[in-house]
This record gives structure tokens, C-alpha cells and sequence, in this order.
């Protein structure tokens, strides 16, 4: 059988009673109290501390908040919610079968979760904020515009020097004479009735006014940005940060004239040298052979090596005349680097003007790294990552890239090259070529030296050459354990394409009798 709550008791001037508080001067007799309250089966009270009271939940009683609930909740939402949407608007899959933003992102695939990252967390933290901060609002009952414990003077010091027990006039076991004696009982210095407060809830006429007013204003700047998105005006736009919007950025490989050498990307600065680049050789490093180029062009071979060097010179007066002649004679050619991207460009774009001006740079016929499974695995991965994006996964030179400029129509794109080209191969385009060309760049492409460690970028060069020589192999070339699994694959491969074969025929016959 359970007990009916009782209606709330009345007092003389027939105001309705809220509950019974009493003021406690320290902490362990206000402890000791909620736990005796806790165990007369009190649900409905309350402590009022000026600072936090460890213990204080477990002696009331207090169960722990749903609130970590709900913002997981609320997070998970976000999670799902941002993972949907970029699903459908960024891939195609069997629920949405249209693409409608195709967004290419470091050649990621359309349905690539590292790429969602961003979107989903910040969503995921944006509804976890709002659950925990309506749903804290929610569980707490605000608003709250009036509380009936404000009506006693003496709860002021609540937020200074004195602790309060509060038991609510809604609990069930709550009778006002009883609770007032088991207060007195618990030590309780001064037990009072909480009366409702019976103010009026009528809202100032003064602050709706006010409010309205502010509403009013706040309007403005809106309704401003919106007439300046549909009107024209002819003057030019206001810029808050003005060198921001002014920046002279510019692409690789472009011409500027910011700097005195007239070039957009830098060079590394002279006697320095990257952390644990010091293990590998100048021939390692450039792709070049450096004891050849110095017999046939020392000021490039002494240029390459006063890059690399970290030794400088401190006082210009202590150089040799030789030295100074060699030096100026130096700066006034251009880099190696990019003297040899620019007759690749050359062969690429004046076939005739190539063939009058050999290359005559002694580049490696052979990769200094040592192959192995490793080397041509962390090869492949580093060329999946920064060049099918433009070469394609195949090296075919039809990445994502590419396929999008082809698209649109662009009239500034060079296509990448075709790495199957004949004209690329080792006997023609050396490693050592191939690999200064990662380094360095060339006409759109631009140089990767400041991304890729030399190692990765010969890996590259390793896995280019294995990509190649794959397209002159036989089934003989593969290992007899394998051979029937290629088989295997090879057969389902043709019969789909028979398949595909007939089904366009069957519709080709299909419209022609239909016509």
C-alpha cells in the first residue's frame, strides 16, 4: 500500500508551505543530517553550500544524472547525421545512386572516412553541446524565474559562511510539524517554513519593451548583409584584413616578382641540411653523378655541393679571388634542379629545340636504394598518395585529377604524363632523371622534395619501373604457386566482360527493333 503526498500545509495568512529548511554552521553536522534524512526516507531534499561538499550526493541520496546520456546521445546523432550526408552528397552508393559533389580531395576516393573526419567531428561536438546544455536545462527545470527559497532573508548567507538542509514539501513522507522536529533533532540551529511565492508573474511592461528593442536592433545587420547580397554597388568592396585578401600567393613553378631571383618557390636555404638526411651521398640525394658532372660542369657540381654543405662561410673578405670568381659565376646560372626541369619541360613542349640542346646532366642509370619487398610496398604507397592523383593508381596518367580538368574543359591543364610512355622508360628517361623530376618538378607538377624524404622518393622510382615492366610480363614471369590463382582471376575477368559484351549487343538488337 502506498502512502498519498499530502496536500501542502497553510499558514495563518493562507500562503502555501514549500517546504522546511535549517541552517547548519559546519560541514559535518550538515553530512550527518542528509544521511539521517537519507534514512528516514526523505527523496525530496536538498543542501545549500557556499563551496562544493564532497559526499554530499551520496549522503542525500542523489542518484547520478542522465545527463552523460543524453549528450551521447545527441553526439552519436551528429556522427550519423554527418556521415549520411557526406555519403549522399559525396559518393555513390546503392541507397543514393547520383553523386551530386564529386569533390576530389588528395585523390581520395569519393566514400573515404579519414576525409569525413572533420565534418562528423564537429557536428558530433555540436549536438553533444546543445544535448548537454538543453538537456541540463531540462533536468534542472529552468527557467526558473522565481524561486521560493529567495522569499527568506536569512538564505542570503548561503553564498557565504552558512549550509543549509531543505526538505521539500512534495516528498511524500513530508509533514510540516514532523519535519521541523527531525531538523531540530538533527542540530539544526534555525528551522523556518519556506513559503511559495505568491509575487505577481506578470512581466514589466518596461522590460518587454526593452527586449522587443533589442530585437529590433539586432535586425539591422542582418537585413544590411542581406540588400548587399542582392544589389550591386559600385564601389569596391571593404576589406577588414586587407593583407589577407591581397597575399601574393603563387603556384609552383611560377615566376614572381617579389623576390629578386624572380622565382615563386624557394630554394633551401644554403648550409642546411634536413634531420637524418646526413646518412645518404650527394649522388643519393640529387639523382646525379657528381664526380661525372664535375669533370664536364664544375659550376653546377660546386653549386649542388654548396647547397648541401654546412659549412659557411662567415667573413665574404676571407674568400679566395678563385673562389669569389666561381661563386659569382654560380649564382648567375639557376639552380641544377631547376635548370633540369626546364629542359624537361623543353623536350616535352619543343621536341626540336630538345634534340639541338642535349642533356648532357650525368644522371643515374641505377637506383642506389636497395630493392626489396619493403622498399617497392613503401614505393607504392607513397605514389598512391601523392601521384595517382594526377597519374592514376596505374600511372596511366588518368587520376581523378585529370578525369575532373578533362571534365570541365580546362584550358590551362597540362595532362600528366603517361608513365607506359616508351619515351620514359629507364634505357631513355634514367632513374636518377626520374627521380630529380619528383624532386623538383616539372610545368605544372610541382617539386615534392619538401614532402617526400629522398628514400620514399626512390622508392618511387623503384615501384614507377616495377609499374612498367608489368605491362610486358607474361604468365610465364609469375611464380608457379601463384599461376593459378592469376588464371583463375584472368577467366572471371573475360567472362564478365563476355558478359557485358552480349548484354550491350542484346540492347543494341533491342533498340533496333524497337526502331
Amino acid at each position: 500500500m502506498t502512502e498519498s503526498q499530502p496536500k501542502p500545509q497553510t499558514v495563518a495568512d493562507d500562503k502555501k508551505v514549500h517546504g522546511v529548511v535549517a541552517e547548519f554552521t559546519d560541514v559535518d553536522s550538515l553530512l550527518a543530517a542528509c544521511r539521517r534524512v537519507r534514512d528516514a526516507g526523505y527523496t525530496k531534499a536538498d543542501a545549500f553550500t557556499p563551496f562544493p561538499v564532497h559526499g554530499i550526493d551520496t549522503a542525500l541520496g542523489i542518484k547520478p544524472t542522465v545527463l552523460p546520456w543524453i549528450s551521447l546521445a545527441a553526439g552519436l546523432t551528429g556522427t550519423t547525421i554527418a556521415l549520411l550526408m557526406q555519403i549522399s552528397l559525396n559518393g555513390q552508393t546503392d541507397l543514393f545512386e547520383e553523386i551530386q559533389y564529386p569533390y576530389i580531395i588528395s585523390g581520395k576516393p569519393f566514400i573515404s572516412l579519414p576525409a569525413f573526419i572533420p565534418v562528423t567531428f564537429e557536428l558530433t561536438i555540436l549536438l553533444a553541446s546543445f544535448g548537454t546544455f538543453f538537456g541540463m536545462w531540462a533536468l534542472n527545470g529552468l527557467p526558473k524565474f522565481s524561486n521560493p527559497m529567495f522569499t527568506s532573508p536569512r538564505f542570503d548567507r548561503a553564498t557565504d559562511d552558512t549550509f543549509f538542509l531543505f526538505l521539500d514539501a512534495k516528498d511524500s513522507r513530508f509533514d510540516e510539524a514532523g519535519a521541523k522536529a527531525l531538523l531540530g533533532e538533527l542540530g539544526g540551529e534555525y528551522v523556518e517554513p519556506v513559503m511559495e511565492d505568491d509575487s505577481s508573474k506578470v512581466i514589466p511592461k518596461g522590460l518587454l519593451i526593452a527586449l522587443a528593442t533589442v530585437i529590433c536592433l539586432s535586425s539591422i545587420p542582418a537585413l544590411a548583409v542581406l540588400r548587399m547580397r542582392v544589389t550591386k554597388s559600385g564601389s569596391p568592396r571593404f576589406h577588414i584584413f586587407p593583407d589577407m585578401d591581397f597575399s601574393p600567393s603563387k603556384d609552383a613553378q611560377q615566376t614572381t616578382t617579389l623576390f629578386a631571383d624572380g622565382r615563386a618557390m624557394r630554394p633551401d636555404v644554403p648550409g642546411t641540411v634536413r634531420r637524418g638526411e646526413m646518412d645518404w651521398d650527394l649522388n643519393f640525394k640529387t639523382g646525379i653523378d657528381m664526380d661525372e658532372l664535375a669533370s664536364i660542369d664544375a659550376p653546377r657540381a660546386a653549386q649542388l655541393v654548396a647547397m648541401q654543405s654546412d659549412v659557411a662561410v662567415d667573413d665574404e673578405d676571407e674568400v679566395a679571388p678563385e673562389e669569389a670568381a666561381d661563386e659569382e659565376a654560380t649564382a648567375e646560372e639557376p639552380a641544377v634542379e631547376e635548370k633540369a626541369a626546364e629542359e624537361d619541360a623543353a623536350e616535352e613542349t619543343e621536341p626540336a629545340a630538345a634534340a639541338e640542346t642535349a642533356d648532357n646532366t650525368p644522371w643515374l642509370t641505377e637506383n642506389p636504394l636497395e630493392l626489396s619487398d619493403e622498399a617497392l610496398a613503401r614505393g607504392q604507397q607513397q605514389f598512391n598518395i601523392y601521384c595517382s592523383v594526377c597519374h592514376g593508381m596505374n600511372g596511366r596518367g588518368n587520376g581523378l585529377v585529370n578525369r575532373r580538368a578533362q571534365k570541365i574543359l580546362a584550358t590551362t591543364w597540362t595532362p600528366p604524363s603517361n608513365m607506359h610512355d616508351p619515351t620514359l622508360y629507364s634505357d631513355v628517361y634514367p632513374d636518377g632523371k626520374l627521380f630529380s623530376t619528383i624532386t623538383n618538378g616539372v610545368r605544372k607538377m610541382p617539386g615534392y622534395a619538401s614532402q617526400i624524404k629522398a628514400k620514399d622518393r626512390w622508392a618511387i622510382v623503384a615501384y614507377v619501373r616495377a609499374l612498367q615492366a608489368s605491362q610486358d610480363a607474361t604468365l610465364e614471369d609469375v611464380p608457379e604457386s601463384q599461376r593459378s590463382g592469376v588464371e583463375k582471376e584472368q577467366a572471371e575477368v573475360q567472362a564478365k566482360l563476355k558478359a557485358a559484351a552480349e548484354a550491350e549487343a542484346a540492347k543494341a538488337a533491342e533498340a533496333a527493333n524497337a526502331e
